[in-house]
């Protein structure tokens, strides 16, 4: 489905202009099952991102905006008496969805944002002892302002873990924002986004991502990676384990999207601060050197050997059976 990928950039990029990369790299989380979480500004074009994406791989979308007034119940559902039949029924949250845009998911209190990652790990909601099955495929864009920190609670940590990768749009360059301007003059360009996958084609691509070879090799320099952030002087919580799972899945979903069957040292880069970035809880003396998350990571990956040789050769893969299916 290398051709299919392709086209799903291509649509969303017709509305999300110059953002190509983060455009990638949120298709590489959604191939990858994971959820994303975006630190920007407002008036970026999240929220048409969200829209964009759910268009274009043909799944229902919602909206929420996290205020100090919602309450779990918005998001995960609840009870209700009905009089005509004489039963509580159950009326469904916001979590029922495909695809959800959890907006200033840092502006509503740490119970509600509680009920979201429970969800967002758990893949259902529990109401009054009945489990509810959330929609297949379910993920999660949520947003959070890094600017101003009045009304907010911050995510803590092992909530943050939840999100497979952090992301950032930032503002359009010059060019992109004068052809925005000039597309929206006119008409709404989210209106003529075609839908380019069906929910079972997607669900047929992120198991065919899911069957990316990765070799033992490439496994333990992930290890060692998330190993040397536990060991650095600078930074008091290190990578859990799940840091290293989300690393290994958005690596496969790298190569599947350059048309690989395999992973290589390159994939695992490619992802490693989007992923491990958020994760990482720094002494506070990290702030008086000016030294941020990425330096860090930076020379962390300089400092962990790369394996030497690609990998593997293809009549490993082939014996292993899995070859990607070619369309």
């Amino acid at each position: 489905m290398e051709n299919k990928t392709k086209e799903i950039m291509a649509e969303i990029n017709r509305v999300i202009m110059g953002k190509e990369e983060i455009i990638r790299k949120i298709l590489m989380t959604i191939l990858s099952e994971g959820h994303v979480l975006l630190e920007d500004v407002p008036g970026v074009g999240k929220t048409t991102m969200a829209l964009a994406f759910s268009k274009a791989l043909g799944l229902s979308c919602r909206r929420i905006q996290f205020t100090p007034d919602v309450m779990p119940s918005d998001v995960v559902g609840f009870y209700y008496y009905n009089k005509e039949k004489n039963d509580f029924l159950y009326r469904d949250g916001a979590v029922m969805t495909n695809l959800l845009l959890a907006d200033e998911i840092n502006r509503t209190s740490s119970r509600t944002q509680s009920a979201l990652l429970e969800v967002m790990e758990e893949g259902q909601v529990t109401v009054d002892g009945i489990c509810h099955k959330v929609p297949t495929p379910f993920f999660v864009i949520a947003t959070q302002n890094p600017v101003g920190s009045a009304g907010t609670q911050m995510l803590p940590e092992s909530q943050l873990d939840r999100f497979m990768v952090r992301l950032s749009m930032g503002y359009p360059d010059l060019e992109a924002e004068i052809a925005l301007m000039s597309d929206r003059s006119t008409g709404n360009p989210l209106d003529e986004i075609k839908q380019i996958l069906s929910k079972e084609e997607l669900l047929s691509l992120q198991k065919e991502v899911s069957e990316i070879y990765v070799s033992p090799l490439i496994y333990r320099y992930i290890a060692m990676l998330a190993a040397a952030t536990r060991k650095h002087e600078l930074i008091i919580l290190g990578i859990s384990p799940r840091g290293s799972l989300a690393l290994a899945k958005m690596a496969k979903a790298s190569a599947y999207m350059a048309g690989r069957d395999y992973v290589i040292p390159n994939d695992v880069k490619e992802c490693v601060k989007d992923v491990f970035g958020h994760r990482l809880v720094l002494r506070s003396r990290v702030r008086l050197t000016a030294q941020n998350v990425d330096k860090i990571l930076d020379e962390i990956c300089e400092n962990v050997p790369v394996p030497e040789k690609e990998y593997p050769d293809q009549t490993k893969a082939a014996r292993a059976g899995i070859h990607r299916r070619t369309q």
